[in-house]
């Protein structure tokens, strides 16, 4: 694998694929780099001292003389990351990166032209090469997508790579990557999640079953980690990966870990849909309120007018209303009480014109201008409250009402991208400087289930959050922060002063980089969620061309420890993932599943035993 960027994103994402896939890395950063700190995964999941001595031994190095090629490298011992500084990824230096012989390239420059112009090279190079392109233009990404595979078809003349993983190219953007795991921390306090389906997945430790209580399997479960009491000599017995309903069984005083959806089961947001929500959409509440007395006002005039003159009903509501808009003759000759009610009902006419023309202005004004967002309901409570709807905010916001779940947006900026979208999901927004006193109260902060922290400043991220702590000190709260290393300091230090509530800080390249390394290994893969020193992958996969899979049931396509299917994709009026499979069912070639295996056993099942790992 071939990692090419100038950002934190470059490295998170040469981890990922070292720490969690196994896979042998080249990661290609410019010269400037060398003195910038790698991300805290990079140091956690790689020995801090191998690459320290990586960065020595490409400071010693100097370049081929070709300065626009200007490529030095350093290669790490067997198991590490091969480090390498390149002033630009053009030929010269994706032919140093081994490009030709890799079999995936992520280009992760933050800037689009960039990453284009190396991956027309890259296809160039080697056809069958798997792209994962970063690009914020999100429509330039489609048309470069089609370019590039119709490129790699015709060079090579099959779509995929020959050993079950395709060569095609992926487009992806930070905005799109983070937003699931962003609506999942503000949910479950996690970003570990998977997405498939339309739905949000998680891998859940549970603990051993008490005497008399059987464990929840979620939609399957996943492992059986290690015993407690194999800590002694030789007793490390390390988790069982996809274990057999025996094994589970028998295991019964090891925990599990489960797969379970990710779900919200607090209140929902009123979404107007009860009796006439036109009405109390475009008039406010104190103009209802004007004309539920006006109407009022008439039904007593006319009880009042039945009453007096002993007239019918319907009769004096009709007399009623012609006073009302002064079009009835006067009631000259009648009786004293006739005369008065009659002079009322005039009054109240003209106490009638200025309500029907504010309800008019009012109404216009709905249509015309941003009064029509909505604002916070009363008694709202247990909703998420969203800051910032920029490119990353508008794209969590979208991801947390898929879900069903209720949320109030605050933002400083009135002309702001995620106000149109706010307005057609009919969320509530807060328009004001969240540093200001009383903008995060109209959210109602204080009867929140979580607080998002998403703009575009990590200082105002920052104190949006310390200041909402301060209103509620035990607020589980997610913010977004630039950098790797501010954000791990930060929740250190919001962790320690508030031991009892949920934190989490991350930035947005840690979000992005397990998508990024997912499409690395092939559009098959959806994800993976490491199990101790393990790793269990999650992939979508075509039946036809697999004979573990094709016509075999359920039950005989499993095989502990290896693979397991889980789900079947639905086609038709209402696609998704029947999760609920029959270990009778016989899969057909026809069908495309979705599987947890292990990486021998992806490997095994797609053909790629000569690469297989542990």
């Amino acid at each position: 694998m071939v990692v090419c960027g100038d950002d934190g994103l470059a490295h998170r994402l040469a981890a990922e694929l070292r720490g969690v896939y196994g896979e042998q890395v080249t990661l290609v950063v410019p010269a400037s780099e060398r003195s910038v700190r790698p991300p805290v995964v990079v140091r956690a999941r790689t020995a801090s001292a191998l690459l320290d001595r990586v960065v020595t031994a490409a400071a010693g190095l100097t370049g081929n003389g070709n300065g626009a090629a200007a490529v030095t490298s350093a290669v790490e011992p067997p198991g590490g990351i091969r480090l390498m500084e390149a002033a630009e990824p053009n030929e010269a230096a994706l032919a140093e990166a081994g490009v030709e012989r890799a079999d995936a390239l992520a280009l992760v420059y933050d800037d689009d032209e960039t990453n284009i112009r190396a991956a027309l090279t890259a296809r160039r190079l080697n056809p069958r090469l798997r792209l994962v392109l970063r690009l914020y233009n999100r429509r330039l990404g489609q048309h470069i997508e089609e370019l590039l595979d119709q490129a790699s078809a015709l060079a090579s003349g099959d779509p995929t790579d020959g050993t079950g993983f395709d060569a095609s190219t992926t487009v992806l953007s930070d905005a799109d990557t983070a937003a699931p795991a962003l609506a999942a921390t503000a949910l479950t306090g996690t970003s570990k999640v998977l997405q498939t389906g339309g739905l949000l997945l998680r891998a859940v430790e549970r603990p051993p079953a008490g005497a008399g209580v059987s464990a929840d399997p979620g939609l399957a479960t996943l492992a059986l980690l290690s015993p407690t009491d194999s800590a002694g000599p030789g007793g490390d017995q390390g988790p069982t990966l996809l274990p057999d309903a025996a094994t589970v069984r028998d295991g019964g005083a090891r925990a599990t870990v489960v797969l379970e959806q990710v779900s919200y089961a607090g209140p929902s947001l009123p979404d107007g849909r009860g009796v006439m929500p036109w009405f109390t959409s475009l008039f406010s509440r104190r103009l209802r309120w004007s004309l539920a007395g006006m109407v009022g006002c008439v039904v007593a005039l006319a009880v009042a007018l039945w009453l007096v003159t002993g007239i019918h009903p319907l009769r004096a509501f009709y007399l009623t209303l012609l006073d009302l808009f002064a079009i009835d003759d006067p009631a000259i000759g009648e009786s004293v009480g006739r005369q008065i009610l009659q002079l009322l009902s005039g009054l109240a006419g003209l106490l009638l014109l200025p309500v029907l023309l504010a309800a008019v202005l009012e109404a216009l004004g709905t249509f015309r201008t941003a009064s029509s967002l909505r604002k916070p309901p009363r008694g709202l409570g247990g909703h998420v409250v969203l800051l910032g709807l920029g490119k990353i905010g508008t794209r969590v916001l979208t991801r947390l009402r898929e879900l069903n779940i209720p949320v109030v947006c605050v933002e400083s900026d009135p002309e702001a991208r995620g106000l149109a979208t706010a307005r057609r999901l009919r969320v509530p927004v807060v328009l004001g400087d969240v540093t200001q006193e009383g903008v995060l109260e109209a959210a109602k902060i204080h009867r929140a289930h979580a607080l998002l922290a998403v703009t575009s400043a990590d200082t105002t991220n920052l104190e949006a959050v310390l200041y909402a702590r301060a209103v509620r000190p035990d607020l589980r709260v997610v913010l977004r922060l630039y950098d790797d290393d501010f954000a791990t300091a930060v929740y250190r230090t919001l962790r320690a002063a508030h031991p009892r509530a949920s934190t989490r800080s991350r930035s947005v390249s840690h979000l992005a980089a397990p998508a990024f390394a997912g499409a690395m290994m092939g559009r098959q893969i959806l994800g993976a969620f490491p199990v101790e020193r393990r790793v269990l992958l999650f992939a979508a996969v075509d039946v036809a061309g697999h004979p573990q899979l094709e016509g075999r049931t359920v039950g005989q396509a499993f095989r502990a420890g290896s693979w397991r299917v889980l789900a079947r994709e639905e086609s038709g009026d209402s696609p998704g993932l029947a999760w609920d499979l029959p270990d009778t069912y016989v899969l057909q070639a026809s069908d495309r599943v979705v599987l947890a295996a292990t990486r021998r056993g992806l490997a095994e099942l797609l053909g790629r035993r000569g690469r297989a790992a542990a």
